[in-house]
């Protein structure tokens, strides 16, 4: 894979500038304004062509992943085992001591913190890794799985930036209103005359307050992992680039984004459904042959968790990828249509494949 340091954000005023590009397809999207169709269609292609990079480095990092969530569980558990037993074997009802059920906590506290911090680091590979192969897909240039996966890590801090800060800022209202509802909850809570549950109440009905809101801020910010990835862009430059090609399509940017993951999550449920079936067909005729007392025969149930592995795996590559993707061509789309970009993409497919991408200067 060329190495190049991306497509720039370069602000050419729309069309004015630029006379329209002749239509070429050169790689999985025409070089054109696109439609939700094509964009739809444009992320099908690159999992098809591309199925093999993806597949390879998305298996690669989750089965990183998976290691360490294993050697960490399996550190805590050697850790606290000793205080596991006085815990949750307590017969007499009294309340476990605290000298055995501190390390529990901090033992679970600390796997908790892990699993946040790898969950966000899964994401933000995840993102660079599809924006990565989205931006040769563009061009129908090839990518090599070693290129490819120093690419992704390369980016994985600036997209993991964008993924926290945009979380956050979306997360905003809901934060606001439990800042403000847990301490009135806990105030009343010690009032001797408190009996009426309205503040519990209340809740649910900020929070539903908040949701459009919430959906407006996360549909603005959206495109954020892609500029980081494609410019690139640093978080908070990535976040502004977001908003500011978001501005004025956001109806288009978040009905296409919707349409994309009705279609993801369908395809996902196809993908695992055989999986599920085959497992559920294999287990249940060995269950019900196992006489009373008896145990599950250990063959049928690796057999089971092994297909729900992989049928759990292969819907989650597809819809986080195909997700990705699609938020990818919104990116580009909107700058084709704003910044003439499809005019400059055009010259490079024509000076061949050794050409980097055009840019302008970074903005890291």
């Amino acid at each position: 894979m060329t190495q190049n340091p991306g497509w720039g954000s370069g602000h050419h005023g729309g069309w004015g500038g630029y006379p329209p590009p002749p239509t070429a397809k050169p790689g999985v999207i025409p070089l054109r304004p696109l439609g939700a169709g094509e964009i739809i269609s444009g992320s099908f292609s690159t999992l098809g062509r591309y199925w093999k990079q993806l597949g390879g480095v998305f298996l690669a990092v989750h089965g990183i992943w998976l290691l360490i969530v294993v050697a960490a569980v399996g550190i805590a558990f050697a850790a606290v085992h000793e205080h596991v037993a006085p815990v949750f074997d307590v017969t007499d009802g009294r309340a476990p001591d605290r000298e055995h059920l501190t390390p529990i906590l901090l033992a679970g506290a600390t796997l908790l913190v892990l699993l946040v911090v790898l969950g966000i680091t899964s994401l933000a590979l995840s993102a660079s890794l599809h924006q990565t192969v989205l931006r040769n897909a563009v061009l129908g240039r090839p990518v090599a799985v070693r290129a490819l996966w120093r690419a992704t890590w390369r980016r994985a801090p600036a997209v993991a930036g964008t993924v926290v800060l945009s979380g956050l800022i979306a997360a905003a209202p809901m934060l606001v209103v439990m800042a403000v509802w847990l301490p009135m909850t806990i105030a009343g809570a010690g009032d001797a005359d408190y009996s009426s549950p309205g503040t519990v109440v209340l809740l649910p009905f900020l929070l539903i307050l908040t949701m459009p809101l919430m959906v407006w801020l996360t549909t603005l910010f959206g495109l954020a992992p892609a500029a980081a990835v494609m410019e690139p862009a640093g978080p908070v430059t990535a976040l502004r680039r977001s908003a500011r090609l978001v501005k004025g399509d956001w109806w288009r940017v978040f009905g296409v984004t919707l349409l994309a993951g009705l279609i993801a999550g369908l395809v996902a449920w196809l993908i695992q459904l055989p999986f599920h079936l085959v497992a559920l067909f294999t287990l249940i005729p060995a269950v019900s042959e196992i006489p009373e007392g008896g145990v599950p025969p250990v063959g049928a149930l690796f057999l089971f968790v092994l297909l729900m592995v992989v049928g759990g795996i292969a819907g989650q590559l597809v819809q986080s990828g195909f997700m990705q993707l699609a938020s990818g061509l919104l990116y580009v789309d909107l700058r084709i249509r704003r910044e003439g970009l499809a005019a400059e993409l055009l010259r490079a497919v024509q000076a061949g494949p050794a050409a980097p991408v055009p840019s302008s200067s970074p903005v890291d």
